[in-house]
């Protein structure tokens, strides 16, 4: 039987490592279960309502586009103020803040750089910056030259399972109990 060495000088079995894993697979498959309960029983409900959901959602798309008809037809109504608040929506004119848009970067910045000259600095953005990418490529005596410093290479504890999207919620959950637990010590 291996045995490990803790940092308290205890000794730790295999076995015992094992057992509590099994034990956190059971325990998490419990919680998987109840979460598909709760999807199947949310599932059911979704498909009651959503007609509801639906109807109301025309109605008030309906009445919104019957209320800016409205508006548009009576802009007297709204000189000075320009807006005003009727049940807590606000209903009136307001001028567009606009929208700048252009087909293609390299042809706006040619065409900034033959006609703008003199301003081309201010309107171009350039911007430069280290490629993560291309420095993960150095090893840690070049990036130690170039004052980059890689984190994250040591040792950690690995606890993972393999998640589908069920899964997923289950860690999140769990993630969400052992934060609650913590804040109960």
């Amino acid at each position: 039987m291996k045995t490990i060495a803790s940092a308290n000088n205890t000794e730790i079995t295999l076995a015992e490592l094992e057992a509590l894993a099994g034990a956190y697979v059971k325990a998490r498959t419990v919680v998987s279960e109840r979460v598909a309960d709760l999807q199947t029983e949310v599932s059911a409900l979704q498909r009651r309502r959503v007609g509801g959901i639906k109807a109301a959602a025309a109605e008030a798309a309906d009445l919104c586009a019957r209320l800016r008809a409205t508006i548009e037809k009576a802009p007297h109504l709204f000189v000075r103020p320009r807006t005003m608040s009727l049940h807590g929506v606000t209903v009136g004119f307001r001028k567009g803040s606009g929208k700048l848009e252009w087909e293609d970067d390299a042809k706006t910045v040619a065409l900034i750089r033959k006609h703008l000259p003199d301003q081309a600095e201010l309107l171009i953005i350039t911007e430069e910056k280290p490629s993560a990418d291309a420095l993960k490529n150095l090893d840690a005596k070049e990036l130690a030259k170039i004052g980059v410093a890689m984190e994250g290479t040591g040792d950690f504890v690995v606890v993972k399972t393999t998640d589908s999207a069920l899964e997923k919620l289950v860690a999140k959950i769990l993630k969400e109990g052992a934060t609650a637990a913590e804040a109960g010590q």
